[in-house]
């Protein structure tokens, strides 16, 4: 969340600057200052108030670019061949796998997805909620990717990397003077409600999950607030907004892989210690892949921190290198670390469930016990209230040994 907080006050400054030509570091203090205002004192409900108004100011920002954009932006129809975004290309079928792979375990760290999933209040709520989300997002990107399009057609971008990002607010500031400033005050509105929920996010997650609701909720809010000075400052340093997502998922594809395992009933052997050792072990094989295949450790480490985006000159994820050209920058995509992260991650946690159950074995050996490290365990049942007449199907699974459920999560 603290790289999601920063790539969201990151963006604001950049958007500002882009639109106006001012510093963009006033508003970014002032956003963070009002957000933390509101958010201590009304908490996540205030959070939900702005996430309407967020909703409204996106329809609002997106039935205004489309008309205006529409109208008033000149298409320069000899940089449609040039920039080749309309012929198939390497980068192309590289994103196929690398945004399902990246979103998809990225998404599982937003708490704010999970705070409005046990805020519905039915199944069928959260299953129409995300229908309608679903169906709105896919036409809002679709629009906001267009643009882009029409931002490197009519030489609003100029394919540099470190504006991509905002290659959409680049073509709206081509527009009229009232059109741009209706823009911004959409965008400091967009961008103060979702940071809202972050902080409101970190502060639940801090709260519930770390101190288990244990200490007094105001110095962990004060906890917060210290905390945004860093992500300022970071923000301010990182100009590159799209480097700093991939960094957060590279994480997740590192992550989630081995812990989804887990959640599966059939895998009831699978342990806390696989999870770790397999988080750490794909974040070490993109550091040994990278190593290996630009042959130092530096490469390989900056690969880690993708110091370089997401594009570089080489295929790297299959051993071969093949340029992809765009506006003569020679950029092409590197998906080796998306690729190391999540296979040497799970070949990680297997070895390490491997080694832990030979080290179980062994030390059951020595003691004389009986090895119990992949028995079963029995299902925690509830007691019915007085009262209350239950009726329980259980499914009979034919088991030799089993051990009873402690309803805590073993490590090792």
């Amino acid at each position: 969340m603290f790289l999601y907080m920063v790539a969201e006050l990151s963006a604001l400054q950049q958007i500002i600057t882009a639109l106006t030509g001012l510093d963009g570091l006033p508003a970014v203090i002032v956003e963070c200052a009002v957000t933390t205002a509101y958010t201590s004192f009304g908490g996540f409900k205030v959070s939900f108030i702005t996430d309407t108004i967020q909703g409204a100011m996106v329809i609002g920002l997106i039935i205004l670019g489309v008309i205006t954009v529409g109208a008033k932006t000149d298409i320069d129809r000899s940089l449609i061949d040039s920039s080749g975004l309309l012929k198939p290309s390497l980068l192309g079928w590289q994103l196929i796998y690398i945004l399902p792979v990246a979103i998809l375990t990225n998404d599982f760290f937003i708490s704010g997805f999970w705070m409005r999933t046990f805020a519905s209040k039915t199944d069928k709520d959260l299953l129409v909620g995300v229908t309608v989300a679903t169906v709105a997002v896919l036409i809002i990107l679709t629009l906001v990717g267009v643009a882009g399009l029409l931002a490197a057609w009519s030489g609003a971008w100029d394919g540099s990397p470190d504006t991509g990002a905002i290659s959409f607010f680049l073509l709206l500031e081509q527009l009229p003077a009232w059109v741009v400033g209706i823009v911004l005050v959409m965008v400091v509105s967009l961008s103060t409600a979702a940071f809202d929920s972050l902080q409101s996010a970190m502060v639940s997650t801090a709260s519930n999950d770390i101190f288990r609701n244990r200490l007094n909720i105001w110095y962990i809010r004060a906890a917060i607030v210290l905390l945004i000075i860093p992500v300022v400052v970071v923000a301010l340093k990182s100009p590159n907004i799209l480097q700093i997502y991939l960094i957060s998922d590279l994480v997740s594809a590192a992550i989630i892989p081995v812990l989804v395992i887990g959640l599966n009933e059939r895998f009831y052997w699978w342990r806390g210690f696989e999870v770790v050792v397999g988080t750490i072990g794909g974040l070490l094989t993109v550091f040994i892949f990278g190593t290996i295949y630009f042959g130092n450790a530096q490469d390989g480490a900056y690969l880690l921190l993708l110091e370089n985006g997401l594009y570089l000159n080489d295929w790297s994820a299959f051993g071969k290198s093949t340029p992809f050209y765009y506006y003569n920058t020679g950029l092409t995509v590197s998906k080796g670390a998306f690729v190391a992260a999540p296979v040497g991650g799970l070949l990680w946690a297997f070895g390490a469930c491997g080694l832990r159950l030979c080290f179980q074995w062994v030390h059951a050996k020595v003691r004389r016990r009986r090895f119990d490290a992949l028995d079963r365990p029995l299902p925690q049942t509830a007691d019915s209230s007085p009262g209350i007449e239950t009726e329980e199907v259980v499914e009979t699974i034919p088991i030799t040994h089993s051990v009873e459920a402690s309803g805590k999560a073993k490590f090792f």
